[in-house]
């Protein structure tokens, strides 16, 4: 059970208004780009940057999460985190890069927890 990377997120409205300043920023190209059609979102990795775009209506509940966790074994991860006090509040679900879930700890903060598939 590893966390393999930690994203922070930025949240914006349009993605490729951004993308061009967090590349050069970063000394980065866009590692992965996808859309979430069923949620009106765009998203983009840039490194260690997360970037959300969409409508301030789209982007409002995911805007609580404070980052994204990498992670080696989801499942993992879930029996952890559940036998540990913390509350698995959406998935874990299919998503375009493999599977996740959004999460808050026993302090209250909000996690979302990815596992590529590769």
């Amino acid at each position: 059970m590893k966390i393999l990377k930690t994203l922070s997120r930025v949240y914006v409205e349009e993605l490729d208004d951004h993308l061009d300043f967090y590349e050069n920023l970063l000394d980065a190209k866009v590692e992965m780009r996808f859309p979430l059609p069923g949620v009106g979102l765009e998203l983009a990795q840039i490194d260690d940057i997360l970037i959300i775009a969409g409508s301030s209506e789209s982007l409002k509940p995911f805007k609580r999460t404070q980052a994204t966790f990498l992670v080696d074994s989801l499942e993992e991860y879930e029996k952890f985190l559940k036998s540990n006090g913390s509350k698995i509040i959406q998935g874990p679900q299919k998503v375009p890069t493999g599977f996740n879930m959004t999460v808050q700890h026993q302090d209250g903060s909000i996690f979302e927890y990815v596992q590529h598939i590769h």
